[in-house]
């Protein structure tokens, strides 16, 4: 009696699995339909597809990030080995000129100027009005 249940078992399973596979090959089918007429094979693919872009995106900007920050923080060592906060100043300039070629000229001692930030104590004083002039 055990035997004729489990072999009745056996056959619902073997049932069951044929059914899917007929419906995977359905499926396969309507796929290489899809394919000929140029559209994605099937909508789950197509999600699939557009997440892997994503994360191919994703990960070529977060090593783009990566990279930049590594060479902002190159660019506020000094040194000695230490970091610093304030923002590094030019030292050298490229000539406009089209008669030279582009290559960095030190400033010397005729540096540009780069004032600070206004403080908060700014906010006390009033903004000059320029005078109209008449000649």
């Amino acid at each position: 009696m055990a035997l004729v249940s489990e072999l009745s078992m056996n056959q619902a399973a073997a049932m069951k699995l044929q059914a899917t596979v007929k419906e995977q090959e359905a499926e396969l089918e309507q796929c290489y339909v899809r394919m000929e007429k140029g559209e994605p094979p099937s909508e789950e693919i197509e999600r699939e597809w557009e997440k892997m872009a994503r994360n191919e995106e994703r990960k070529a900007r977060d090593f783009d990030n990566a990279t930049k920050a590594k060479y902002e923080e190159e660019q506020y060592m000094i040194s000695e080995g230490c970091k610093s906060t304030a923002e590094p100043r030019p030292n050298a300039y490229i000539p406009d000129d089209e008669s030279e070629l582009p290559i960095p000229r030190p400033y010397g001692s005729h540096a540009p100027f780069k004032p600070q930030e206004a403080g908060t104590t700014m906010r006390h004083i009033r903004k000059p009005v320029p005078k109209p002039i008449e000649i």
